[in-house]
C-alpha cells in the first residue's frame, strides 16, 4: 500500500474510532473550511457521476453549433 494511502487509512481508522459526537464536531469544523468543502462536494459529484456515459469537447462543441447557429 502507498505511504499515502497508507496515512489515509490511519487517519480513516482514527475517526471511525471516535464516538458519535466527536465525528459530528470534525466534520462540523472540516466543512467549516470552504475550500475543503467545495472539494469535499466537487468529489460527491465526480463519485455520482462516474458511471454516466462520457463523450468527447468536440461532439459537445459540435453540437453547440448546431443547436445555436455556430456560436459556441
Amino acid at each position: 500500500m502507498p505511504r499515502v494511502q497508507a496515512t489515509a487509512e490511519v487517519f480513516f481508522t482514527a475517526f471511525k474510532a471516535l464516538p458519535k459526537k466527536e465525528q459530528e464536531v470534525f466534520l462540523s469544523k472540516l466543512f467549516s473550511d470552504k475550500s475543503t468543502r467545495e472539494e469535499m462536494i466537487d468529489l460527491v459529484i465526480y463519485a455520482r457521476r462516474r458511471s454516466e456515459p462520457s463523450r468527447s469537447l468536440q461532439a459537445c462543441i459540435k453540437e453547440r453549433k448546431a443547436r445555436y447557429g455556430g456560436k459556441v
